[in-house]
């Protein structure tokens, strides 16, 4: 008896048949596993969150009718996951959109095919990184609150357009006298390109993560929104409390210290950055909305 279990055991491993692993199965195995962790993090962060838990309850749902066969149940739901999912890119249109920003700026083609790469070192001179620290700190002492957002290798020419148009060369007092209060430029963002002041009054996108504490003002939300979309150096003055915060990459560091802030701005300055140039392509920028606080 147990003979024969055993040559039935023998024979039916002999009969498996195991797949032969290539090299590019497990690349893309590791490729999906990227991309699925990418998009969790990208739902985590999102009300696409919820999305995600209403869609799971919706599958244990369906699983259930499917275990007791409740046939109209069933007729009902393969009916609506068309109209669903229709629904569900309606509804969910910024994040989806925002998604496909933060996918188009991470340059994977580009970083492998190099289309007439120029370098840049240098953006602007250590009189504006003094200009803006001083500004900065001198608007927290009297709280007087202030956003200012330091272009990189994106272009905010979108934004440029939300707010009024300048030309003029970063000073300290220049920036104080924007965001003083009472006087036309004082609400919205600046936009700094190089040396020189480009806009005034500028709307950012509001961040939508929901992880950010509910302490957060407006200001400092848009603060975060602006670098979650671009690759910008965005500084925030507290009205309430004259602290001084930088958002970038979509995390915001808040009461940093003057030495904190250059080093930062320092980074930026000396960090060197691809700009593309496409003779048939040229990159579409980013949408904004309208901000305050």
């Amino acid at each position: 008896m147990w003979h024969n279990m055993i040559d039935e055991i023998k024979e039916g491993l002999w009969g498996l048949s195991i797949p032969t692993i290539r090299i590019t199965d497990i690349i893309e195995i590791f490729i999906i596993a990227v991309i699925v962790y990418k998009i969790l993090v990208w739902i985590k962060n999102t009300k696409a969150w919820m999305l995600l838990k209403g869609i799971i309850a919706l599958a244990v749902f369906i699983l259930i009718a499917a275990l007791f066969k409740m046939n109209t149940i069933l007729w009902i739901a393969e009916n609506s996951i068309s109209v669903l999912a229709i629904a569900a890119v309606v509804v969910f249109q910024p994040e989806l959109r925002r998604a496909l920003e933060k996918l188009g700026e991470q340059n994977l083609i580009s970083n492998i095919i190099p289309f007439g790469q120029q370098k840049e070192s240098e953006r602007f001179g250590n009189e504006t990184i003094d200009a803006i620290v001083s500004a900065c700190y001198s608007m927290g002492k009297v709280k007087t609150g202030a956003l200012i957002v330091v272009e990189q290798a994106i272009m905010l020419t979108e934004y440029e357009t939300t707010g009024i148009q300048l030309d003029a060369k970063v000073s300290s007092q220049l920036l104080i006298n924007i965001f003083e209060h009472n006087t036309p430029l004082h609400d919205g963002a600046v936009i700094i390109r190089g040396d020189r002041v480009v806009a005034a009054t500028c709307y950012l996108p509001l961040s939508e993560n929901m992880s950010l504490s509910k302490a957060l003002g407006t200001r400092h939300r848009a603060a975060v929104g602006m670098s979650e979309v671009s690759d910008a150096l965005v500084i925030v003055v507290s009205e309430e409390t004259g602290k001084v915060s930088t958002a970038f990459g979509g995390r915001l560091v808040t009461d940093v210290t003057p030495e904190y802030l250059t080093e930062r701005l320092i980074n930026v300055q000396n960090k060197t950055v691809d700009t593309k140039r496409f003779v048939l392509w040229k990159g579409r920028q980013r949408h904004g909305q309208k901000h305050e606080r």
